[in-house]
C-alpha cells in the first residue's frame, strides 16, 4: 500500500486497460471519520471503471489475470524520499484481498508496522 508523504501528497486516477485488478484504497488521514478503513473495487478492461484516490490515502492492487495492464494519472511528481507505504497485511487495517497474494516485492514486504 503506497502513498507520498507531505508536502508531496498525490491524487491518483487508476484504470485497468487490460485484464483485471482488485484495487484497494486505505484512508490514512488521522482526522477523518474513516481513518484506517479501506475500500476495494474490481477494475477491468471490460467494466471500464476508474478509481479516484484522494490525497491522504494509500493505494495498492493485485492482478487477477495474467498480462494485466494498469494506467495511472498522478497529480504530483515522484519524490523517492517521500515515498512511503504500509504493509498489505498489517493487522491495523485487516484488508481482505480477493485472492491470497503470492508475489510481493521485497520493498512491500519490508514496510514497518503502522503507527498512528
Amino acid at each position: 500500500m503506497h502513498f507520498q508523504a507531505p508536502p508531496h501528497q498525490e491524487t491518483k486516477l487508476v484504470r485497468c486497460t487490460r485484464g483485471v485488478i482488485y484495487d484497494v484504497i486505505l484512508d490514512l488521514r488521522p482526522d477523518s471519520s474513516t481513518f484506517k478503513q479501506w475500500v476495494a473495487v474490481e477494475l477491468s478492461a471490460e467494466n471500464r471503471l476508474m478509481l479516484y484516490i484522494p490525497e491522504g490515502f494509500a493505494h495498492g492492487f493485485q492482478t487477477l489475470e495474467d498480462d494485466t495492464e494498469v494506467f495511472y494519472q498522478i497529480s504530483e511528481y515522484y519524490y523517492a524520499e517521500f515515498a512511503k507505504g504500509v504493509r498489505w497485511n498489517d493487522s491495523a487495517f485487516d484488508i481482505q484481498w480477493a485472492i491470497e497474494p503470492t508475489v510481493i516485492s521485497v520493498r512491500d514486504q519490508q514496510h514497518p508496522d503502522f503507527c498512528e
